[in-house]
């Protein structure tokens, strides 16, 4: 499979780290141990750092330039990669600054596992996830999803610096991104001055990740207990995987010779891995509602093929297509909790 993440000539290795596995593109470095911040760093490729360089406008001449005013290259002192385009307020929040706003979270790093980070691209976004201590338990107890926060950050000018809360289902690595109606999951940060002085404020996120797993497990084990026949599963994952209003129209007639085969092949294969898929057979997803929300979370993060392993990155954590369709899975999969198979009537 093609990947972007970052290939250093220098060094001659990939800038990813992950902990005592591969991670699915199969590069970089396995560690067996759960690193510090500082060995994460150096092990993932990521001690390089991101500085701020005038630019100049060339004349007609041939040592003619002009410095563009207010105007800044982000570039990698290492490579000499230049990554984007900034004004004068931005501020870098380099690669180090990044980890430490995880150490920070639990105070100096107690507690808190590195499993993985990498860089994409020529060194542009990097990204990190860390494993908090404990865990969300549904049913009797067996069934554990581990609670993640996962951090990325670019050095192009692209985007915030995004810290979120994201819990991974331990049998099956699916990773359950939800935001409840009524908070968020997620901490965005501008890449303007100051951008530093709030990422010590690493307890606001700690706070998000201990309101979300509580609630979290709550509904998990509502939805456990629910029971939900199997062509309501397949009704909800039309819906969930539902890419337009076009398609929902043709849904709403019945249309469903109409319907692209695109997508009525990923509901085949989202509604098969609810089916016959091994993690489907515990007692917490067999005929669950819990097990139908995870139908549509698992079928993007273990079944469909993404063209890049940054694609899947994007596409599951960076607010991409199995983000949106997992959100709207969560949503109905709450609205069946109150209003049972009504919930999934066209309307």
């Amino acid at each position: 499979m093609a990947h972007h993440i970052n290939f250093n000539e220098q060094t001659g290795q990939h800038a990813f780290m992950s902990v005592k596995r591969p991670a699915w593109h199969g590069l970089g470095q396995v560690v067996e141990n759960y690193p510090t911040s500082r060995e994460a760093i150096a092990v993932a490729g990521l001690d390089y750092e991101v500085t701020k360089a005038p630019i100049f406008a060339r004349g007609a001449g041939l040592f003619d330039t002009y410095p563009v005013p207010d105007q800044y290259a982000t570039m990698r002192t290492d490579t000499k990669a230049v990554f984007g385009v900034v004004g004068k307020d931005y501020q870098i929040v380099q690669n180090s600054d990044a980890f430490a706003f995880f150490d920070a979270i639990v105070g100096g790093g107690e507690g808190i596992q590195y499993e993985t980070a990498g860089a994409i691209g020529n060194g542009e976004r990097i990204f990190i996830t860390a494993k908090l201590p404990g865990y969300i338990r549904v049913g009797n107890g067996d069934d554990v999803t581990g609670k993640y926060i996962f951090l990325t950050t670019s050095h192009d000018g692209s985007g915030s610096i995004t810290a979120a809360f994201t819990p991974v289902r331990i049998v099956c690595q699916n990773t359950l991104n939800a935001a409840l109606k009524t908070a968020t999951n997620v901490v965005r940060i501008r890449h303007t001055a100051g951008a530093k002085e709030r990422l010590e404020q690493a307890h606001k996120v700690m706070g998000v990740a201990d309101t979300f797993s509580l609630q979290l497990e709550g509904i998990f084990n509502q939805w456990a207990n629910v029971r939900i026949e199997d062509k309501q599963v397949r009704q909800l994952i039309q819906l969930a995987l539902c890419p337009n209003k076009e398609t929902y129209n043709l849904l709403k007639k019945g249309a469903t010779d109409e319907l692209s085969t695109m997508y009525k092949n990923a509901c085949d294969a989202a509604f098969e891995y609810a089916m016959a898929d091994d993690t489907q057979s515990l007692s917490t997803t067999k005929g669950t509602l819990f097990g139908a929300y995870n139908a549509v979370t698992g079928y993007y993060q273990n079944v469909r093929s993404f063209k890049t392993g940054e694609d899947k990155l994007k596409s599951i954590c960076l607010g991409g297509t199995a983000q949106a369709r997992g959100q709207k899975a969560f949503d109905l999969c709450g609205d069946f909790a109150r209003q049972g198979a009504a919930a999934l009537i066209l309307n």
